[in-house]
């Protein structure tokens, strides 16, 4: 039986903009983030005459910094598993949150990312240009700011292609792999009247279903996996569908594979799960005569890891040879595009029967063994630096994993260890993007936050990046939209990355002897805590290691009982 055709809806909105919000709040975006410039004029006044009158239109979320309101967005994407609206001031507005929009693209995440434009006219129509930026800030190609890293760019160009438009913005942003788009906005459009405005509902330009995993390519990999003594899964992004979890978790249990979460964006596995073997594919990889990789863009480090030769490769995911990525030359002897939780589900179906009981009893025993080895291993690393000064970030990471629970969100940028600090719940854990454009982390956890208000939610941040996270304007953002959420800065007054990866190349080199090497020392830094004082907020600088167990509790208690936003400033170590 087929569904009935769609009826048309009749709008009362009198401008496009009106229409727009509306049509935006049938197809279900809840919220629009922003900051606003002279080119809002129209939108401002829609929102003002929905509010008086009760007509549809998403919530207006204010963020004082594109890139806070694009990673408030991300967050909330990636929490709620619905679409953001985002709109920001013409091409200045853009450039802002170039960077915030990279991080989504990489990472999936559908958005609708829309800016207005510097007025078409000089005079004669309504929305014309009246301030002298109008003319300096128009460009020849605005969308090309963005356009590498958004799967789609237009204009709105008037009222008659208004559906049309932004049901195709929508079902392109949401459509696999999913992604951020971009629409560009001129004043004089959206101040256009607009009348007999109708509409589909529901819409009637859907996002295409995503693509199966292919009856041959199942088989092939399923002889790869049934032949192989020392099978690995390696993964980053497996859990950004918390159901992959579960059918990850199932697959890997059947038949005896160990899991790596080598740079994971989600948590993949619980923490406890019997097949779960760390962080790191270093110890393993060497041995294994068959990997097969679960979306990650980057598997292995190859200048500092050696694969067997015989050693088969698998590689499963949306887009599993990353094709926007200009070169990635990952060994692949099968690439299957494929979401992963229906590909594990036919891989499973395909293997059974296949691996002999024996073997998988004896492979499972040894996993045991190894992970015994590592789990040993991190307890030692947390005993040996408890009472370390500066405070080691194992440390952090422990107390922090003893004190939040199991339903706390953490949001973390760069400095968490995962290996101290377990997650055993799908869609728990979101670690930056791949891409790591500095400053998401504080706005996707109010993100967050928005998505799921009654829930813990933790950023984990470094030092340099709580910087880049825009943090007056974030903390502006928690307490004007009563977002409280927790924020951990990992202080070690550096650019630890950096010098990394100086002494990496240069290990006996001028700057591994340096004690303050160019560019990578932070002398001085602010008081971080008191910023978020100033906003309202709770606010403790942590030195003493044993003293931050207590400082967490009061925070969470800030947080959760009190409905205050909370940063703690804890002097660490490099780890």
């Amino acid at each position: 039986m087929t569904s009935p055709v769609p009826a048309r809806t009749q709008s009362p909105a009198k401008t496009v903009a009106e229409a727009y919000l509306a049509l935006l709040a049938e197809r279900g975006v809840e919220y629009l983030f922003a900051n606003a410039g002279t080119d809002f004029a129209p939108l401002i006044e829609a929102f003002a005459k929905a509010h008086a009158t009760g007509a549809p239109a998403p919530k207006a979320i204010t963020a004082v910094h594109e890139n806070v309101a694009v990673s408030m967005a991300h967050g909330y994407a990636m929490v709620s598993g619905r679409i953001p609206a985002v709109m920001v001031h013409v091409s200045v507005g853009t450039a802002n949150g170039v960077c915030a929009i990279m991080n989504a693209a990489r990472e999936n995440v559908a958005m609708l990312f829309t800016a207005g434009r510097s007025p078409l006219t000089e005079e004669g129509m309504t929305g014309a240009r009246d301030f002298t930026i109008h003319w300096a800030q128009e460009m020849f190609d605005q969308a090309g700011l963005v356009r590498e890293f958004v799967k789609w760019d237009y204009e709105l160009r008037n009222a008659v292609q208004l559906e049309t438009v932004v049901d195709r913005a929508l079902a392109i942003a949401r459509s696999e792999p999913a992604g951020p788009v971009y629409l560009s906005l001129p004043r004089e459009v959206l101040a256009a009247p607009i009348d007999n405005f109708s509409y589909d509902k529901p819409s009637r330009r859907v996002a295409s279903a995503p693509a199966g995993p292919d009856t041959a390519a199942i088989a092939e990999a399923a002889t790869i996996l049934a032949g192989a003594e020392n099978p690995l899964i390696i993964t980053s992004n497996a859990g950004r569908d918390p159901q992959a979890v579960a059918a990850l978790g199932r697959f890997a249990d059947r038949h005896g594979i160990p899991v790596i979460q080598y740079r994971p964006r989600h948590v993949a596995l619980p923490a406890g799960h019997a097949m779960h073997l760390g962080y790191d594919p270093r110890p393993f990889i060497g041995e294994a005569d068959a990997v097969l990789v679960l979306e990650s863009d980057v598997p292995w480090l190859p200048n500092t890891t050696t694969l067997r030769h015989d050693c088969r490769v698998v590689q499963i995911g949306l887009d599993p040879l990353f094709a926007r990525y200009p070169i990635r030359g990952f060994r692949t002897d099968l690439a299957l595009t494929s979401a992963s939780r229906p590909a594990l589900e036919a891989l499973g179906a395909a293997l059974v029967g296949r691996i002999d009981e024996q073997r998988l009893s004896d492979r499972r025993q040894a996993i045991q063994r190894q992970r015994a080895t590592l789990q040993q291993g991190w307890a030692e690393r947390v005993e040996a630096v408890r009472r370390a000064t500066p405070i080691h970030p194992a440390w952090v990471s422990h107390c922090l994993g003893q004190a939040k629970g199991e339903d706390a969100l953490v949001i973390n940028e760069y400095p968490l260890m995962t290996e101290h600090c377990s997650f055993t719940a799908a869609g728990t854990f979101f670690n930056a993007s791949a891409v790591s454009g500095l400053g998401w982390g504080m706005g996707a956890a109010l993100g967050a936050k928005l998505a799921a208000p009654e829930r813990l939610v933790v950023a984990t941040l470094g030092d340099g990046s709580y910087m880049f996270n825009n943090p007056v304007a974030a903390h502006y953002a928690a307490r004007q939209n009563d977002l409280p959420i927790l924020t951990i800065v990992f202080n070690n007054a550096m650019w630890h990355a950096v010098r990394r990866a100086t002494v990496g190349l240069y290990p006996n080199g001028y700057a591994a002897k340096s004690n303050e090497p160019v560019l990578t020392h932070l002398a001085d830094l602010p008081a971080f805590e008191q910023v978020c004082m100033a906003a309202g907020g709770h606010g403790e600088r942590v030195v003493d290691p044993a003293e931050l167990p207590a400082a967490l509790w009061r925070a969470i208690h800030a947080v959760m009982h009190e409905r205050r936003q909370a940063l703690l400033n804890v002097i660490c170590q490099a780890a």
